[in-house]
């Protein structure tokens, strides 16, 4: 077996991998039914809904023990209508990562977290033009922030890559 296969955990078969990275293609606060809605925006990095809540896209980064690398997830953090608009100001513009981070709540709930992830507090750090922010969770004992804090390991990379791969239609955020 390559170093770039792992043997699943939930089905017993040798996958490409284990992947660094899972998305949630929405706050899970979207509706299908909103897209065409004026008041309503979807795209790859914002999401409004009804002209009243305000999201953006950013990564919450796990480090991977023994390894420069990690793993990533990108969620959906709301942010108040302040914050949003500076954020958009700014999303193109050079030098934005000096930015003050801005508070957020996490607006996804990634299956396999007990309790669920949805609305955990946190800290949006804006990065230089062309990445997403860096999504700080607070410091607390929830096992996501302990993860972020203290780092994974590679067999936790493919216990969530195991999970996620066989559940994804059914357990990705947003769905």
């Amino acid at each position: 077996m390559s170093t770039d296969q792992f043997v699943c955990r939930a089905c017993g078969g040798v996958h490409s991998g284990p992947p660094l990275s899972f998305a949630a293609p929405a706050p899970d606060f979207w509706q299908p039914e909103m897209t065409g809605d004026e008041a309503c925006l979807l795209d790859s990095d914002l999401c409004v809904i009804a002209g009243e809540q305000f999201f953006v896209r950013g990564l919450i980064e796990l480090p991977i023990w023994g390894t420069e690398e990690s793993f990533t997830w990108s969620m959906w953090v709301s942010l108040s209508r302040p914050n949003f608009t500076r954020a958009v100001d700014v999303w193109e513009q050079p030098g934005r990562e000096t930015e003050p981070p801005c508070f957020g709540w996490l607006s996804n709930a990634i299956a396999g977290y007990e309790p669920s992830t949805l609305n955990l507090r946190t800290n949006v750090h804006t990065r230089p033009v062309g990445q997403l922010p860096y999504i700080e969770l607070e410091p607390t004992d929830h096992p996501l922030a302990v993860e972020q804090r203290n780092g994974i390991s590679m067999a936790r990379v493919e216990e969530i890559a195991s999970f996620h791969l066989h559940n994804l239609s059914e357990h990705l955020p947003g769905r």
